[in-house]
């Protein structure tokens, strides 16, 4: 079981926690939420939960609970430019259905 992140988007990531100040990592999960039923969630930890799955890539901490861990097992986790247009990207091996806007997701 892991999740990890490609060369640039740790980059990324360590520039938005340099920028911040403070953090120990980013906690990726997953809500109900959109048509197709789940959808990513993405923010910086300031501290750890003793429930906290913990993966390591490329100096960045991921932090990941149980429950979204059985949703995001094998993901990685990429930042990209296409055009105007950049963010960060989930190349998730569960994932059956998108929905039409790319904003949720069904496993």
């Amino acid at each position: 079981m892991a999740i990890t992140l490609t060369e640039s988007a740790a980059t990324r990531v360590q520039s938005f926690m340099k920028n911040r100040g403070k953090g120990v990592g980013l906690r990726l999960s997953v809500k109900t939420s959109g048509c197709s039923g789940m959808a990513y969630s993405l923010e910086f930890a300031d501290e750890l939960i003793d429930d906290d799955l913990r993966f390591e890539s490329f100096g960045v901490t991921l932090l990941v609970d149980q429950k979204s861990l059985a949703y995001l097992d094998g993901t990685e986790l990429d930042y990209t430019r296409e055009g105007l247009n950049e963010g960060f990207k989930f190349n998730n091996p569960n994932v059956k259905n998108t929905c039409g806007c790319g904003e949720s997701f069904s496993v």
